[in-house]
Formats: C-alpha cells, sequence, structure tokens
C-alpha cells in the first residue's frame, strides 16, 4: 500500500479521478433540453461519484498517510490491524458509488 501511495498520484490519475464527476455534471449541462428526462440520473450520477470523492479524501487519503506515518515505528501487523478494515470499508463503499455512477451515466445517456 505504501508504494501506491507513492506512485498513485500524477497527472493521469487526477485527470481520471476528477473527470468521474466532471462528465456526469457536463453531460447534465450540455443540451438539457434533448435528454428527455434523463437530467435526473445524471445529477444523481454527478452525486454518486462526488460523494465517492469524499470518502476518498476524507476517509481513505487519511488512513493512507496514517499508514505512511506508522512505516518504522513498530509493530506492522498492528499498522496494517489498524488500516486495512476501516480502508476495506470505505473503499466498497466507494467502489458502490462508482458502479452506481457509471449505471447511472449510462442509462442517462442512451
Amino acid at each position: 500500500m505504501r508504494s501506491v501511495n507513492r506512485k498513485v498520484p500524477g497527472p493521469l490519475f487526477l485527470a481520471l479521478f476528477l473527470g468521474s464527476v466532471a462528465f456526469p455534471a457536463a453531460a447534465f449541462f450540455v443540451a438539457p433540453e434533448a435528454r428527455d428526462g434523463s437530467g435526473a440520473g445524471l445529477a444523481a450520477a454527478a452525486a454518486c461519484a462526488l460523494a465517492g470523492h469524499l470518502i476518498t479524501a476524507f476517509g481513505n487519503v487519511p488512513l493512507n498517510n496514517a499508514l505512511e506515518r506508522s512505516h518504522g515505528r513498530g509493530d506492522e501487523r498492528a499498522a496494517r490491524g489498524a488500516f486495512e478494515a476501516r480502508w476495506n470499508t470505505l473503499h466498497r463503499c466507494r467502489t458502490v458509488l462508482a458502479a452506481a455512477a457509471f449505471v447511472l451515466v449510462a442509462v442517462s445517456v442512451v
């Protein structure tokens, strides 16, 4: 996990991370007269994506940072135990939200 924390943040990640909120939001505002009622789905998709981002920013990232700070300070097993269960729960939540956002966008733009 520590090596992922050092390698993942970058321009490509940032573009994909922000794009997952920007795309449904932009689709909502493009040609609203042609949507035929899909606006609610696009708004819900943007809300799901935003909720996933908030979980990442205020849940997973602080846990990642705490894990990084704990490196070399004692029992690695205890550090992992304090990190893993909560991180996985948050990750499952944001995965469900990302999948829901994808489905909502797909259904709304078809």
